[in-house]
């Protein structure tokens, strides 16, 4: 970039952009009094500007602050509310919620298949009661809540509106995100409950209602964490996320929906991993392809649209059980290159999830690493630090150009939903995943404490579900069969099979269904009646 065109930006367009953006402060300096530019360097376009390598924003970091999130839940909702009065507490800036398997996938706590699984990884809600119980003294208004949730995902977006109608929240004032990528638990991860065609209805269903009731809301999180966590490459992890992303731009254009509507409310989920650059230019390819992927192939021009916005959280596949507080180190290098990415929410795993649960102590330490970065490092004050540095560039064009080329393949195939069904996402995560195990057995790939560097260590103190708290969740799935109006919930009931066999959009019944205090579970087995439940094979 000439000079001339720096000082106009800076000139103009950061003026213009910090004005709007107090939050922090105008001036930025190192601990020795020298002054730092709001920018450096070269490379792309500028932030804020197409094709957004270098950030979404003009400001970045100087204007806002990332939001800080800690993934949280377990054992009952009362529990985890716990949890998460005491985050908040401790200067995070948004919640971020873990939901147990039968949550997951649409299953009362009490069902055969559940009982097992209730509370394990996360949080149980069946009814708008445990809702009642999760959200007990937060403010829904003045709080962002991200919800890791596919399959149900429609369903628990209606419980948290519902929350917000019975405390009088103006719904507009909401802020938050659910995940309601369906494309990658076929591929990766696994928590589905119909077949895709249903949920493709589900996804643009919640894309068109949320547009007016919800406006605030992100109504997908088009994830590569789960891909990289299967074992896919930073490449294999961006093609398929921006490929499964354009296969919903595609389902809501076809579903008649408005892209600069729907378009501004998409976002991205990614994962960082240890390797420092590699992930910085996954990050800003991630950006600039997007954009150039929407502009060449829907013409798209809405800056709100084409800038990806998207969450990063720390690899959990590279946390260690041997020697776990080198998990700290771990964390905080990718957390690092997440904020050096450009990032716009952040959680930070903690040390001793290879182990379990985390303890309080070990969540602390991870949100406290995300508060050094802000506040101590410095890495804040320069939007796109690295934007010019030979390495970062090279490495932005190359992962960009390999990705391009991978999307393409996938295009041949009839693009994310055919290629899955075929199974090719699957084989080629599974190669990946099997090439680097073996190159970790053969040590040519070093994992500090692992298979080099090896000691011996006490066991560290390790976080369990209380039973009591199983039971807790048991006992409020009956007390709420108790309070309700059998016949309200069956006839709402009936409304959302009705509408799920027709065209009508399917939030408002299912909205009515959970005021009526209808369950998770009894709407996911009335959608089923309809959708079909999805059995796995090769591919779909």
């Amino acid at each position: 970039m000439r000079m001339t065109d720096k000082e106009t930006w800076l000139r103009e367009t950061w003026a213009e952009a910090i004005v709007k953006r107090p939050e922090r402060r105008e001036s930025f300096e190192t601990p020795s009094g020298l002054s730092l530019d709001p920018i450096y360097g070269g490379g792309e376009g500028m932030p804020g500007e197409f094709p957004f390598t270098r950030g979404i924003r003009p400001t970045m970091y100087r204007g806002r602050l990332w939001t800080m999130r800690q993934y949280s839940g377990f054992g009952s909702a009362a529990r985890t509310n716990e949890r998460f009065r005491y985050l908040l507490s401790q200067g995070q800036t948004g919640l971020s919620v873990a939901f147990d398997l039968p949550t997951q996938m649409g299953y009362e706590s009490d069902h055969a298949l559940a009982r097992p699984e209730v509370g394990k990884v996360g949080v149980p809600i069946n009814s708008l009661l445990d809702m009642e119980r999760l959200f007990d003294g937060i403010p829904l208004d003045r709080v962002s809540t991200s919800m890791t949730i596919n399959a149900t995902a429609s369903i628990l977006l209606a419980l948290y509106v519902a929350l917000a109608r019975r405390r009088g929240v103006p719904l507009p004032s909401l802020r938050g995100t659910i995940q309601n990528d369906i494309l990658k638990e076929y591929a990766a991860r696994g928590t589905y409950r119909f077949e895709v065609e249903g949920s493709m209805r589900l996804i643009t269903d919640v894309f068109g209602w949320a547009g007016s009731e919800v406006p605030g809301w992100n109504t997908i999180s088009i994830s590569g964490y789960h891909i990289r966590e299967a074992g896919a490459t930073a490449v294999q992890e961006l093609a398929f996320t921006l490929a499964n992303g354009l296969a919903y731009f595609r389902a809501a254009l076809e579903a008649g929906l408005d892209p600069s509507v729907f378009g501004g409310r998409l976002s991205f989920f990614f994962n960082a991993h240890n390797h420092l650059f590699e992930e910085i230019a996954k990050f800003r390819a991630a950006r600039r392809l997007w954009a150039k992927l929407l502009k060449e192939r829907h013409g798209i021009r809405d800056p709100r649209v084409l800038g990806l916005r998207f969450h990063t959280q720390t690899a959990g596949s590279t946390l260690t059980s041997q020697q776990p507080v080198n998990n700290v180190v771990r964390v905080a290098i990718q957390a690092l290159a997440a904020v050096l990415g450009g990032t716009q929410s952040l959680h930070t795993n903690s040390m001793d999830e290879a182990l379990g649960l985390p303890t309080e102590a070990a969540v602390r330490t991870a949100l406290r690493t995300q508060q050094i970065l802000a506040y101590e490092s410095g890495v804040a004050d320069v939007v796109d630090p690295l934007g010019g540095c030979p390495l970062i560039e090279d490495l932005t064009d190359r992962i960009e150009a390999e990705t391009e080329a991978l999307i393409s393949r996938i295009d041949d195939l009839g693009g994310a939903v055919a290629a899955i069904r075929t199974g090719f996402y699957q084989r080629e995560i599974h190669r990946s995943a099997v090439e680097w195990q073996r190159a970790v057995e053969s040590g040519e790939r070093v994992i500090v404490g692992v298979n080099r560097f090896l000691s011996e260590e006490p066991p560290p103190e390790v976080f369990h579900v209380d039973e009591e708290m199983r039971r807790e969740a048991l006992e409020a799935l009956l007390e709420c069969r108790k309070v309700r109006d059998a016949l309200r919930v069956e006839a709402a009931l009936d409304a959302v099979e009705r509408a799920a066999s027709g065209t009508d959009n399917l939030m408002p019944p299912i909205l009515h269904a959970v005021e009526s205090l209808a369950t998770v579970g009894e709407i996911c087995d009335r959608l089923e009646r309809v959708f079909g439940r999805y059995e796995p094979g090769f591919g779909f």
